[in-house]
């Protein structure tokens, strides 16, 4: 089993390109699991976790309902936003500057064949790096992310989380809210669920946050939690 992990820093790019980025990835790591099938050596697999920060854009999941976003295809241009329907599970969600964007590209056997214990991994590593910062933050049942003050009329969501898993190897990932620009979401029912509120580190702490100082911390709970090295 291989626990290390290829960290990627993609920096600002555009969402579909990365896109083919993670298919990429995903695809190299499934093919060599096919040949591993009737290797006498199998060859290990190996793993990526690519951090991006996206222009404005709004993805939708495969079981996401379209009339969850509330801009027409003119309105989008003129907020500068793109629009993609895409492959993972969940709603629609927005992406843009001030957001930290992780795409953990994993082959689970190399770790646990739990696709439940790694969404509950990912978000630990997001309520992990929060407490840091002294902020409180927990799961809400039946909701995948990370929430402030679940179950009461204040709950508000701080990171979305969307995945997909083939064979075990995983894609796409979650998106926290930094320094981002919350009017975006005011335009989606975000990831579909009517009457929650969205909010930021930025919001939460009054301050603008160290992007990069953020993912460091995010890198250092998730290697305790997988076991694993980044390289």
């Amino acid at each position: 089993m291989n626990k290390k992990i290829q960290l990627l820093d993609l920096g600002n790019k555009d969402y579909k390109e990365t896109w083919a980025d993670q298919e990429e990835l995903f695809k190299e790591i499934v093919d060599i699991k096919i040949q591993n099938r009737n290797a006498t050596s199998p060859i290990p697999t190996p793993n990526f976790f690519l951090y991006v920060t996206h222009p404005h854009v709004y993805t939708l999941g495969k079981s996401g309902d379209f009339s969850n976003l509330l801009l027409s295809e003119k309105q989008l241009k003129e907020k500068g936003a793109s629009f993609y329907k895409i492959n993972r599970g969940g709603d629609i969600t927005y992406h843009g500057p001030g957001q930290i964007v992780g795409y953990p590209i994993l082959d689970l056997e190399n770790f646990f064949t739990d696709i439940h214990k790694y969404l509950r991994f990912l978000e630990e590593a997001i309520i992990l790096t929060l407490a840091e910062y002294g902020l409180n933050t927990e799961r809400s049942p039946g909701e995948t992310g990370v929430w402030f003050d679940v179950g009461t009329p204040f709950a508000r969501k701080i990171c979305a989380m969307g995945v997909r898993a083939s064979r075990w190897v995983t894609m796409h990932g979650f998106a926290l809210n930094v320094n981002a620009d919350l009017g975006y979401f005011d335009h989606i029912i975000p990831c579909g669920i009517r009457g929650k509120a969205v909010t930021s580190m930025h919001v939460e702490l009054g301050r603008k946050v160290n992007e990069e100082e953020v993912k460091q911390k995010i890198i250092k709970h998730f290697s305790v939690l997988f076991e694993s090295s980044f390289i």
